[in-house]
């Protein structure tokens, strides 16, 4: 990662700061304000103030659409209809392409036939079926009767009469069964043939090749008549039909350095500028590997950037930049006002009575310009950002309000 940051100050101050014999930066004057002492070194400052401050990471990248696939014919035959060409933008089960496949188209043919024949047998057997249901009926009847007669009189009805009876209606009750057996056949025998059929059909409708997502066709690899191989065995060298891209919606696959890990969320909101098209488009982070690779040390992060107009194209070139951290109302100071001392930080505050306090404060958010400070200082007071290698603590000086202007030059890169 590499930040230049130049600065730039007022150059109505070079005058003033010229006579501290100094190498600060430059101040220029305030009608203003006054100074402590008119014989005092002259110091510029500024005002502590709030402001936002962020920490935000660069990474160049490449766009790739959100799908891009092959598509495969899951039957051979040969092409009858090619209905799209390069750049040809489809919608979601539109067709591509038909094939013609006989075989599949006969066999539908047969099916249909066979499913014709077995459903004509359902209507003989169900027949067959009332009739001896209704048969048996009588003879059961018959039966009831004569055993009937039989109990309440005996001697009656001869004993032989009523076992052929019985006989009878025993029979014509095993007759019943059967034919309900021969129409339980006939149903299953429809059944397979239904199922042929639908197996058969599902298979002959995949000679309408449609797109399974809606997107652009960036490559034709067929032409009208082509035989496409089914893609769906490995013994064959299936060439594809075309290749389809979602472009409505990208991806930005990007490396995150190991030490910003922590602050990646989902949903982190990215700007993804474009240099190519001088455009910024809007982003956010949709998914991460939650893990480092060891080779690299970083960990793979996708941001996802609609593109509802069909502006970008895929394998342009683009920058991410994810906000890290932010304080939306952070006390902030410029960098050149803070000295590191051992291992404390250290600001030249000047009080209300123009003399110097040397201040240690704790530091939060750092930019490239800026620095939240998250205690040691107060909104208001005033802070030297000039030169400071003669100042001591004590010092009375005379203050001079400059108009501090700051440009980072520079982004950060990874």
């Amino acid at each position: 990662m590499k930040t230049r940051v130049f600065l730039f100050l007022s150059a109505a101050a070079a005058g003033v700061l010229a006579s501290c014999g100094g190498t600060g930066k430059v101040q220029a004057k305030d009608p203003g304000e006054t100074g402590a002492s008119p014989t005092g070194v002259s110091v510029g400052v500024i005002r502590v103030i709030r402001k936002d401050v962020g920490r935000t990471l660069t990474v160049s990248s490449e766009l790739v659409p959100f799908q891009e696939i092959d598509v495969f014919a899951k039957e051979s035959g040969f092409v009858k209809e090619l209905n799209v060409d390069y750049g040809s933008r489809v919608q979601k089960d539109q067709v591509l392409a038909t094939l013609e496949i006989p075989e599949l188209q006969l066999q539908v043919k047969e099916d249909d036939a066979a499913v014709k024949n077995a459903t004509a047998q359902i209507p003989h057997a169900q027949e067959e079926l009332n009739r001896v249901q209704a048969q048996q009926k009588v003879l059961q009847l018959q039966y009831d009767r004569l055993n009937g007669v039989s109990q309440a009189k005996p001697g009656l009805v001869a004993q032989q009469e009523v076992d052929d009876s019985q006989g009878k209606a025993l029979a014509s009750a095993a007759q019943v069964e059967a034919a309900k057996s021969n129409l339980q056949s006939a149903e299953s025998v429809l059944a397979a043939a239904e199922a042929k059929r639908e197996h058969d059909q599902a298979l002959f409708d995949y000679s309408k090749i449609t797109a399974p997502f809606a997107g652009v066709v960036t490559q034709r690899f067929a032409n009208l008549g082509t035989l496409m191989q089914a893609g769906t065995s490995s013994s064959t060298q299936a060439q594809p039909l075309v290749r389809l891209s979602q472009d409505d919606l990208y991806r930005l696959v990007i490396p995150v350095p190991e030490s910003y890990v922590k602050f990646i969320h989902l949903g982190d909101p990215v700007s993804v500028n474009v240099p190519s098209l001088s455009r910024t488009f809007p982003g956010k982070v949709a998914r991460f590997s939650v893990d480092v690779r060891e080779d690299t040390r970083t960990m793979h992060t996708e941001v996802d950037v609609p593109n509802p107009g069909r502006i970008l194209l895929p394998g342009l070139y683009a920058e991410a930049t994810i906000t890290l951290e932010k304080n939306g109302a952070a006390i902030a100071v410029p960098l050149q006002a803070v000295d590191q001392d051992n291992n404390t930080t250290i600001v030249d505050v000047v009080d209300s009575s123009g003399k110097i306090e040397r201040r240690q404060i704790v530091l939060g958010i750092q930019t490239a310009t800026d620095a939240e400070v998250l205690s040691g200082l107060q909104e208001g007071e005033l802070v030297v950002v000039s030169d400071r290698s003669g100042l001591k603590a004590g010092q009375t000086v005379q203050t001079k309000m400059i108009n501090l202007m700051q440009y980072q030059s520079s982004e950060e890169q990874h």
